[in-house]
């Protein structure tokens, strides 16, 4: 387990590590790289000033989202990285707690963004770019569908711009949907679960992320 630096803020938990990458368990509300400011807190600056070392993007969560993120602990494995999710060879798997109840047992939504000036996303056919989203209903609940996303790609706000257009806004989304409902829940309910790809061995390594427990409260008091 990585100590923060930072006084105040929690350990971050090491998921895997080897000489190439490191995969940690990221706390909702941290930005994963530098903002606007980089002098603001973040998981790579925190993660770097605890390990003295310098560490690569290789990918993002949004800073709402909590769950499971790489990042390259080389500059050779920074670049192989890269051209995996680059050639969608990584597998990546969410939890997602959604508005509305779901009819499909599973679908998959396949329309192009684009970002709009308000910082959203949205489908537009014309200049958009290519986004896939398939998912599977894990649960039903009074008023919600409890779902496993796994994205084909990785548009910024992917998920979350894919199944506010379907009707179906990701819990605790105050950026998408209603925000005087949104506002009512601690967190976004959106979760990197696992994340799966080849090791430079040629071995297959799945890293899984446990729920949190801020997002099993909700399902709970939703359940009642």
């Amino acid at each position: 387990m990585v100590s923060a630096i930072v006084t105040g803020y929690p350990a971050i938990p090491v998921l895997f590590e080897n000489d190439d990458i490191i995969a940690v368990d990221k706390p909702e509300n941290l930005a994963s790289i530098p903002e606007r400011n980089p002098e603001k807190i973040s998981l790579l600056k925190i993660l770097s000033e605890t390990l003295e070392r310098t560490l690569y993007t290789v990918h993002r969560l949004d800073k709402q989202v909590s769950g499971v993120i790489l990042f390259a602990k080389t500059p050779e494995a920074h670049r192989r990285l890269n051209r995996m999710f680059e050639h969608r060879q990584v597998h990546k798997t969410y939890m997602a707690l959604l508005h509305g109840e779901i009819a499909d047992e599973r679908g998959v939504i396949d329309k192009p963004l684009r970002c709009f000036g308000s910082g959203r996303m949205g489908a537009d056919i014309k200049r958009g770019k290519p986004c896939r989203t398939e998912f599977s209903v894990l649960e039903l609940l009074p008023g919600y569908s409890l779902v496993r996303v796994n994205p084909a790609t990785g548009r910024k706000h992917q998920i979350r711009a894919h199944f506010f257009g379907i009707g179906h806004p990701v819990v605790g989304d105050t950026l998408y949907g209603e925000k005087s409902i949104q506002k009512t829940f601690p967190r976004l309910m959106l979760h990197s679960l696992e994340i799966e790809f080849i090791e430079a061995t040629a071995q297959k390594k799945i890293i899984t992320s446990k729920i949190p427990s801020s997002f099993s409260a909700v399902i709970k008091r939703i359940r009642g």
